[in-house]
């Protein structure tokens, strides 16, 4: 009789890992189920089990895979995961080993979304008490978006109308993509450090929710939330919502209402400074027929009937008063008046339109509308549009050639 092979445990299980890791057609599944017990190591490596209703299997997903997830895995989702087969010797239990996750029934990036929204509004970014009121006469607008297409226009369009020369600095930013929210976020941070910009509107045109992606990353959202002057957030259209229209001070429905919102129209901040002005003169008239009123019942006294001279004095030095305060009031209605023309007339010399009539132009790359700002990628042959004060032209680059020039700056 033949006696039986005799195998240490540790010579089984070596020998059922080989058999598993040995099948191909274990070497690369996909498997559906509801996750539980997640747990994220210190190492970074991330356990679960995946179950249905009559099953359940352990789960491992390394630190290098893991780390390359857009959302946290959470109890209770549905998943469908890709990985392989394999048996950890020490327990003696098969597992899958995990290398893609994707979430079944909802997008990864609308769940990331969701989870950075529930984060940050724990950490108050969402605030309403931290919300900020909108300058009244804004010495500067920044504007952080796009540098072409039609939403910078359509600002620029409403603030001229609204208060001719109104001065706009752009951060031009891309607003999709990669790299769209490190640069939005950059953006921000410039504008935010300027003394003249007391206001900054965030704003692109609508678009698909992957498209917006940008403007729902922890990264802007931080910027906005630290920007040291109000944001207004102008993303998408009416009906779409992003991260940053939760943590700007102010959401508006549209970039051509946010333009509306940030700057003022200039006939009603002249009536508005009018009407302060008529108030401070109707309450200085007030205050003197009330000490006037109160001198006169103080001179019918029993006890002052005899001092005629003091109330003769008394009468003689309010009039004093009031002739002062006649033409002290005349004096500052004349200096603030002066002071709105003079500030009209700044306004009007820093407008876009005032450059372009000095002499400069604004020219763009044909037919991308991208704007040139030097001759490097040009070549002869190339179609241009040149804006000038009162049109525009289009043009042919017959040559080119390079200057060595200093370096300098851009401003609106």
């Amino acid at each position: 009789m033949t006696r039986p092979v005799v195998l240490t445990v540790s010579e089984l299980t070596r020998r059922i890992r080989h058999r598993l890791e040995g099948d191909p057609a274990l070497a690369m599944v996909w498997v559906r189920g509801e996750l539980s017990n997640c747990r994220l190591h210190t190492s970074g490596h991330l356990y679960f089990t995946l179950k249905d209703a009559q099953s359940s299997l352990r789960c491992v997903m390394f630190r290098s895979q893991a780390s390359e997830l857009g959302f946290l895995p959470e109890n209770g989702l549905a998943a469908v995961v890709r990985g392989r087969i394999g048996l950890y010797e020490r327990d003696g239990t098969y597992q899958l080993y995990v290398e893609e996750m994707t979430p079944e029934g909802v997008g990864s990036l609308f769940l990331a979304i969701e989870q950075l929204k529930r984060r940050l509004e724990a950490e108050g970014l969402f605030d309403r008490a931290r919300k900020r009121k909108l300058p009244l006469l804004p010495r500067a607008v920044g504007v952080v978006t796009s540098p072409t297409g039609a939403v910078l226009r359509d600002i620029i369009t409403v603030g001229r109308r609204r208060f001719p020369g109104i001065r706009l600095v752009l951060a031009p930013v891309p607003v999709q993509g990669e790299t769209a929210p490190p640069a939005i976020a950059r953006g921000i941070r410039l504008l935010g450090r300027l003394p003249e910009v007391d206001v900054i509107v965030l704003a692109r045109g609508g678009g698909s929710f992957e498209e917006l992606a940008a403007f729902n990353s922890e990264t802007v959202a931080r910027a906005v939330h630290a920007c040291p002057v109000p944001v207004v957030s102008a993303v998408g259209h009416e009906t779409d919502f992003t991260i940053a229209d939760l943590v700007a001070d102010v959401r508006a429905p549209t970039p051509s209402a946010a333009a509306e919102m940030v700057v003022p129209a200039r006939s009603e901040a002249v009536r508005h400074l009018s009407s302060l002005l008529g108030r401070a003169r109707a309450a200085a008239v007030a205050g003197t027929e009330r000490r006037r009123r109160r001198l006169g019942l103080t001179a019918g006294a029993t006890v002052l009937v005899r001092a005629p001279d003091r109330l003769a004095r008394l009468r003689q030095q309010l009039d004093d008063l009031g002739r002062m305060r006649e033409v002290a009031l005349a004096r500052h209605l004349e200096q603030s008046r002066a002071a709105l023309a003079a500030l009209g007339g700044r306004l009007d010399g820093l407008s876009p339109l005032a450059t372009l009539k000095r002499g400069y132009s604004l020219c763009r790359r044909l037919p991308s509308g991208e704007l040139v700002r030097s001759v490097a990628g040009l070549a002869p042959g190339d179609e241009l549009e040149v804006l000038v004060a009162d049109g525009e032209a289009d043009c042919i680059v017959r040559a080119v050639r390079e200057r060595d020039v200093g370096r300098g700056g851009r401003t609106w």
